[in-house]
């Protein structure tokens, strides 16, 4: 593993783990559309129970997109810092995040440090 911080060295190595998150966000939310239809009340062959389970189900769904979207818009911010070298640097103390924590969340703003 390198220790190489600079700007063409962070693109190299996270441009295209991002992309590919990004379009992961992107097919699963296109796949998913179905899960947040009304779920319809058919007393005959869905007892209460499930009824409750699907209207849970559904709950969960139509939260999903949110905190996808969130992440798309981190992930996207991310790639934006790519661009203008600010890749990998702490927001707070300006020294470099270290690629194990960036390997672990490369839309990460700040160090260990500054993050507690």
């Amino acid at each position: 593993m390198t220790d190489d911080t600079s700007p063409e060295a962070c693109r190299v190595r996270f441009a295209g783990r991002i992309a590919a998150e990004l379009n992961e966000i992107a097919d699963t939310s296109a796949q998913t559309g179905s899960d947040r239809k009304p779920v319809m009340l058919d007393q005959q062959s869905v007892g209460r129970l499930s009824r409750m389970d699907a209207l849970q189900g559904q709950a969960m769904a139509k939260a999903m997109p949110g905190r996808r979207d969130g992440r798309a818009r981190a992930l996207l911010a991310a790639l934006e810092r790519l661009e203008t070298g600010e890749f990998g640097w702490c927001d707070d103390c300006g020294e470099f995040i270290g690629f194990p924590r960036l390997e672990l969340d490369p839309a990460v703003m700040r160090c260990v440090s500054c993050a507690r």
